[in-house]
């Protein structure tokens, strides 16, 4: 039980910071990021951790 509660911290921690990043170096006014590789490595990281902040929660509701 209390593992699950660390690995949702953790994985808060990563979309925060992940989502703060991604919104930093996007180009509103041409709408490209400033190093398209990195940012697809971001996404992809920020929707595993999104993923699975929401599985632990549906898990944790159906208990």
């Amino acid at each position: 039980m209390e593992n699950r509660k660390m690995s949702n911290f953790v994985f808060g921690i990563i979309a925060i910071i992940l989502g703060c990043s991604l919104f930093k170096k996007f180009d509103f006014i041409n709408l490209t990021f400033e190093q398209p590789a990195l940012a697809v490595v971001y996404i992809v990281v920020f929707i595993f951790s999104i993923y699975f902040l929401i599985k632990n929660s549906k898990n944790k509701s159906e208990k």
